[in-house]
């Protein structure tokens, strides 16, 4: 009997992760551009005001979006590191202007350095603007994770459009890891919320 009950423990424990792999995959292929209040785009590394080319293809597709009236109005999320002398949300409010984004329709969370921290900051802003909506651009693989922490922070409707792994270029390799990351941090939320 104890026998049969630490097998079938062991199969739910494979089973779980298996599944949030899954879940992350599918995410990352659902494209769910539709008309939000507000575009979301996470951050990523800036060099010097400079977005890396991760947060510059992420940025890319938020200017796409509200090139085709998705939105009138884009959060750009990301605190600074120790030493930068520019957060990551000024370094891609920069870019949006230089690709031809109204300042005055961009939005800056200044103060998260890891996903949950730059959601919340984005809650509280959409609940001082009124959004109840938004569209969230991501890494592929990242979609699942930052759909689930939205809507848990209470947004009525959160959507996906992640930027293109063609234009970010990553190898089999590299999805394989960020996979295998993306089920370790939303297991992680999951246990511990954060």
């Amino acid at each position: 009997m104890l026998r049969k009950i630490v097998v079938a423990l062991a199969l739910v424990a494979l089973a779980y992760p298996a599944t949030l792999a899954f879940l992350v995959w599918d995410q990352s292929h659902n494209d769910e551009v539709r008309a939000a209040e507000a575009i979301v785009v996470l951050g990523a590394a800036q060099y010097d005001g400079v977005p890396s080319p991760v947060f510059g293809a992420r940025l890319d597709q938020a200017t796409h979006l509200f090139d085709t009236d998705v939105s009138d109005t884009i959060i750009v999320t990301g605190g600074k590191q120790p030493g930068d002398r520019f957060t990551e949300s000024e370094a891609g409010e920069a870019y949006l202007i230089e690709q031809g984004i109204p300042a005055q329709r961009i939005l800056l969370e200044e103060q998260g350095t890891t996903t949950l921290e730059s959601l919340r900051g984005v809650a509280d802003i959409a609940e001082q603007q009124g959004i109840d909506s938004v569209l969230l651009v991501s890494d592929p693989l990242h979609s699942r994770r930052v759909k689930t922490m939205a809507l848990d922070l209470g947004f009525e409707a959160a959507y996906t459009s992640p930027a293109s792994y063609v234009e970010l270029n990553r190898s089999r390799a590299t999805k394989a890891r960020e996979l295998v990351h993306e089920v370790a941090s939303l297991l992680a939320y999951q246990w511990f919320n954060r």
